[in-house]
């Protein structure tokens, strides 16, 4: 007898790009305190001949091939119920780490190291709450608006516009909030000197710019591998 699939279930590929989208954005609270530095064979504006970054960068990015994949196969409502959620969890990420550094430690003299390092992404969730809850549903609204004039054509422009305007506006927001104005108000963490500021958001922009690039190829082929599985999950449904 050919297997049904119960009729309203999540799929394998939903529950798959949700699982990436949250697994990647709790990456990101957790790893973007720690800033990272390249050397490059010029010098850019801003930047120098160093291009340096959060180490969250890579995992964000994620988030929006992840949010892009959900919103082409599932539509504009579904993706945006996945952001809010998403948004949603950052404050219990926030909730856990605070809960923890305020438990008693069993070994006193390392609980001002870990105070220390996981203290820095209240920062960091502070500045991701604000650029995310705008950013990504600036990316679902350009994504489904593209869409609405091309159809079901020219799923790259949808990918690379989308992620590309809305990874500008995140970078801003979260670089000038986590490195810059929640440490000055709430006095946890450095307050990174301004040039600094900058350079972060330029090299932690073009990293995305690059990755929006290059992801779209891996967008075009999730979309068409879970179309076509669902499709065929569908006629075995008809088929019983």
């Amino acid at each position: 007898m050919t297997k049904t699939r119960t009729q309203g279930a999540p799929t394998v590929a939903q529950v798959g790009l949700i699982g990436l989208f949250v697994t990647a954005l709790v990456t990101a609270q957790m790893t973007a305190s720690k800033v990272l530095a390249f050397e490059l064979p010029m010098s850019l504006p801003v930047t120098g001949s160093q291009l340096a970054l959060p180490g969250a960068a890579l995992a964000y990015a994620l988030t929006f091939l992840a949010s892009d994949c959900y919103t082409e196969l599932y539509g504009r409502r579904a993706a945006q119920i996945v952001v809010n959620v998403g948004f949603v969890l950052n404050f219990v990420v926030l909730a856990l780490v605070w809960s923890t550094i305020a438990a008693p430690a069993a070994d006193p003299s390392t609980a001002g190291q870990f105070a220390t390092v996981l203290g820095a992404s209240t920062n960091i969730v502070l500045g991701s709450l604000l650029a995310y809850i705008v950013s990504q549903n600036w990316d679902v609204f350009v994504f489904h608006r593209i869409r609405e004039y091309t159809g079901s054509e020219k799923l790259w422009l949808r990918n690379i516009a989308s992620t590309a305007s809305s990874q500008a506006i995140d970078t801003v927001i979260f670089v000038s909030v986590a490195f810059a104005i929640a440490p000055a108000v709430l006095g946890v963490g450095t307050v990174l000197p301004t040039d600094v500021v900058l350079s972060l958001m330029v090299g932690q922009y073009l990293l995305k710019f690059v990755i929006a690039l290059l992801d779209t190829p891996v967008v075009y082929a999730i979309v068409s591998i879970v179309r076509s599985r669902e499709g065929a999950s569908t006629n075995d449904t008809h088929s019983v």
